[in-house]
């Protein structure tokens, strides 16, 4: 298996041709991960077991000599089966994966490491048949990954000079690469720090290799329908029927054992009795059935199902859910469902479901997690003349995601909008990564439900109780540029101004209509929802008044008066648009005042044709669209929310790049250290004394007050003379987490008396719970800030800034993000609080250390970010004066980590 006498066990690596990416798990447990190949095929990658010799060796048997020549060198086949025997031996010290396709074995890659170096040699051997989908790379990022979690380093392979594929991929990994060139060989070492860069190709190979996965199930060229009833009620029949009425031009094959015709077409009695190919099954057949069919349809060939049938996990059947999935994850089918409505596309006239009819064509990607919202949704969304490119009822989500349907959605040319109704996110974390790239390009609208917060989590934080996964959800949307909404109707307003009209480029506001009293509630909701209604300038009102009547006013807003008929009010809005102080237009008009609802809509489409400047409409009691571009609202609350949320899109795509860069002074191995050695001796996690925390802090230069731990009156008299008077005692103990909660605070010690008796006061006070306490300087002046964080089992870590003190939650002034932050975002942050005038120097107060904040909760950030065995931390109070920014108090909770998903595990779920 060495490339030659004497070369120190390196192994030389095989990729006859180019390699790009499959979706990929860091590390595999015992049963492996699934993961997308790059057309969209599904492979399994578990770690070797000795039962895969003959798979092995079957490996070997189908690969070419050229193959086994790139990988061995010399020897050939023969060679290639003595190496995979060693795999297996008892003398093998290395770590080896295999992966498998339809369950065969298709890959094997290894590392084995230098008991000398932190670095591994590596090696590949692929089935030629699978070359170009992506494995290779896939193979080579998972073992690299897995390699980094073992310690190593740098991992290392020489290269035949003219396996330039390998050598490509090896380039194009997104990991830093030394070359040196030697009789015809390329010995490549490659670092293993992971990189920004890597995480991007990551990600732009699972973009792809998603994408092509979901094009079989949006563009099929053949449809099956399994259980398609002659019953017109029956759900197979309303399926088979949507198919035909809806115009779908590829072949559609009705699935019934017990019909030679259904609705005029042949029927088959199995999907595998079809003659020809299938793309897509469409199943509604009773759950007990559906894992059947599955296999069938596996044998078929189908790439992708849609399983409308009730009855799995929702109605407690998980076992059948799970067999179902792995069914389809073997045979390397996406499944959308069960238990969901279908889904549709109106650009192939597909409408595989039983939706009540195909969606009207537009530029809205809609998902929905719940099938009776969907209905709603399409129902009114065709009232409301904005159409769909297409959509997809999840279900129960047991593959299907809304993750996966955004990586569809971004580089769909017919899909503008994206709007989606969810009940729970699968992977938040991923989630987010995806939507902050997608939302650069398209918005995002969602709905999600199920605010409230989860009561089955105890928490004793200050960070952890504001921090509700509500909270989360808020957190993570907003760092993704997605717009949330509160409810279907909104995100339905939002989505048509978004489909129709160019984005503001500004808030600065005018109102052009016929009637006095709307104009002045939109005026006032604008002012609420933080739009600018300015007056008009001089120019544009002397316009104005040379076109209207005497009795209208050209302020802001500009009120034509009842009488006003259709030529003022398209005089008024043309002038008024070309006023460079204006973003955007509101028309409002009352009917049947004026010339009438026809000719003042007509007027209005008229004078805003060839606009660049955002324009809506507002007329009383009528939703909808005037010359199918200008979003109609009946109400100007809702005209006035949907801008307003087009606005703040607009700036959040208008924002530079901000990347989150690293402050010095973080020192991630010692705080490792820390926390390794404390889960040693508490498996279960616990609070970490003051001491602790103070130097597991300190390793990311988070600044905490110097403090002594004293475990009496005489040593906390002698630790203030220490620190320096006037002193402060708290008491600690395992059971006391908010120490002003049971008096455990003492301020303003001036003399070592007072020290001695305010221990005493406490230990009387508190009782056993206090096990001592800790001595620090008594810090004065300043503003009382909180800076804390909590890890949540799904979403991850969430960083809080806020008002702190003892009133933290009474005044609940704080706000939320999702780690890492940059600085501009922790600038952020602490602009959305009440109190930050109180830090810019409020009525002649000096300015306090801003900038000392701001770095604290970056540095949070980055520590959470890095240790997930970190669940809460409170800063609480941060002392912020004009000089710096210190926390006097600081509380972090270990636990053991739960295994939350990480950014570069690229498996389905």
């Amino acid at each position: 298996m060495t490339t030659g006498p004497g070369r120190r066990g390196s192994r030389p690596l095989n990729c006859a041709s180019s390699m790009t990416q499959a979706r990929i798990m860091l590390r595999c447990e015992d049963d492996g991960c699934d993961v997308l190949l790059r057309d969209g095929g599904i492979a399994h990658v578990r770690p070797l077991r000795v039962s895969d010799r003959d798979a092995l060796h079957a490996l070997v048997s189908r690969s070419s000599e050229r193959s086994a020549y790139l990988r061995f060198f010399t020897g050939g086949l023969g060679t290639a089966r003595a190496h995979m025997d060693h795999l297996l031996g008892p003398a093998y010290r290395g770590h080896a994966l295999v992966a498998l396709v339809a369950g065969r074995v298709v890959g094997v890659a290894e590392y084995v490491p230098d008991v000398h170096r932190p670095e591994a040699d590596i090696g590949i051997l692929l089935d030629d048949q699978v070359h170009g989908l992506g494995l290779g790379t896939l193979l080579l990022e998972h073992i690299a990954l897995d390699a980094s979690q073992r310690g190593i380093e740098r991992l290392t392979a020489n290269v035949l000079a003219g396996n330039r594929p390998m050598l490509q991929v090896l380039g194009d990994l997104g990991l830093p690469v030394e070359r040196r060139c030697r009789q015809g060989e390329i010995e490549l070492r490659i670092g293993l720090h992971p990189t920004a860069d890597l995480l991007e190709q990551i990600e732009r190979r699972a973009h792809e290799a998603e994408r092509n996965s979901l094009a079989y199930m949006f563009s099929p060229a053949s449809v099956a329908v399994v259980g398609a009833g002659r019953n017109s009620a029956s759900v197979g029949h309303r399926v088979l029927r949507n198919l035909i009425d809806g115009g779908f031009s590829g072949p559609v094959h009705p699935v019934n054992p017990g019909a030679a015709q259904v609705c005029g077409l042949p029927a088959y009695p199995t999907v595998s009795a079809v003659p020809g190919p299938v793309e897509l099954a469409v199943i509604a057949t009773p759950a007990g059935t559906v894992p059947e069919v599955a296999r069938d349809c596996a044998r078929h060939g189908v790439r992708g199902l849609v399983v409308v049938s009730a009855g799995f996990a929702e109605a407690g059947n998980k076992d059948l859910e799970d067999r179902l999935l792995r069914i389809c994850r073997e045979a390397g089918m996406r499944l959308v469902g069960p238990n969901c409505l279908g889904i549709a596309n109106t650009a192939a006239a597909l409408n595989a479901g039983f939706m009540p009819s195909l969606p009207s064509e537009g530029r809205l990607g809609l998902m929905s997690q719940s099938g009776a919202v969907a209905v709603a949704l399409i129902e009114r969304a065709r009232e409301l003349g904005l159409g769909v490119s297409s959509f997809a009822s999840v279900g129960n989500k047991a593959d299907v995601s809304g993750n996966d349907l955004l990586e569809y959605w971004e580089d769909d040319q017919a899909t503008g909008v994206i709007a989606m109704y969810m009940e729970s996110f699968g992977n938040p974390r991923r989630f987010g990564r995806i939507a902050r790239r997608v939302s650069a390009r398209k918005p995002i609208i969602v709905v999600k439900s199920g605010r409230s917060a989860s009561g089955g989590r105890a928490v004793r934080s200050h960070t952890a109780a504001a921090a509700t996964p509500d909270r989360a959800v808020d957190a993570l949307l907003r760092a993704s540029g997605v717009i949330r909404e509160d409810s279907v109707q909104d995100m339905l307003d939002t989505a048509r101004l978004l489909a129709f009209q160019p984005l503001p480029t500004g808030r600065r506001v005018a109102i052009v209509g016929n009637s006095g009293g709307p104009e002045a509630i939109m005026a006032d909701a604008c002012e609420q929802q933080g739009l600018c209604v300015p007056e008009l300038s001089t120019v544009t009102q002397d316009a104005l008044r040379t076109r209207l009547r005497a009795a209208a006013a050209v302020g802001n807003p500009v009120d034509l008066t009842a009488g006003g008929d259709a030529g003022e009010f398209a005089a008024a809005i043309e002038i008024v648009l070309a006023d460079p102080g204006v973003d955007a237009l509101f028309a409002v008009y009352t009917p049947p005042f004026g010339s009438g609802l026809a000719a003042t809509r007509d007027a209005v489409g008229t004078a805003t044709a060839g606009s660049v400047k955002t324009v809506l409409a507002c007329v009383m009691g009528r939703d909808g669209l005037i010359d199918g571009r200008i979003p109609c609202y009946a109400f100007p609350e809702q005209a006035v929310h949907a801008l307003r949320r087009a606005a703040d899109y607009a700036a959040w795509r208008n924002r530079p790049s901000e990347p989150p860069e690293r402050t010095g002074g973080a020192d991630l191995k010692r705080a490792r250290a820390i926390i390794e050695q404390d889960l040693a001796a508490y498996p279960q996690g616990r609070w970490l004394d003051t001491p602790l925390a103070t130097r597991l802090l300190s390793y990311y230069d988070i600044s905490v007050a110097d403090s002594v731990t004293v475990d009496g009156p005489e040593t906390a008299a002698e630790a203030a003379a220490w620190v320096g008077l006037p002193a402060v005692v708290k008491a600690t103990g395992p059971e006391i987490v908010h120490k002003t909660d049971v008096g455990g605070v003492r301020l303003g010690l001036r003399k070592p008396e007072e020290v001695r008796q305010a221990y005493r006061e406490l230990a009387e006070r508190i009782g056993p719970a206090m096990t001592g306490a800790v001595v620090q300087h008594m810090m004065t002046g300043g503003l009382e800030m909180i800076v804390g964080g909590v890890a949540h089992e799904a979403f991850g870590p969430l960083i809080m800034v806020g008002l702190g003190g003892t009133i933290t939650e009474l005044l609940s002034d704080r706000a939320f993000r999702v780690p890492p932050i940059s600085d501009a975002e922790a600038a952020r942050m602490i602009g959305e609080l009440r109190c930050a005038p109180l830090l810019s120097g409020y009525r002649g107060s000096p300015p306090l250390d801003v900038k000392g904040l701001k770095n604290q909760i970056v540095r949070l950030g980055h520590l959470m970010d890095d240790l997930p065995e970190i669940a809460e931390v409170d800063l609480n109070p941060v002392i912020v004066t004009p000089t710096g920014v210190t926390a006097v108090d600081a509380r972090v909770r270990l636990a053991p980590d739960a295994g939350r998903p990480s950014l570069f595990r690229r498996r389905l779920r």
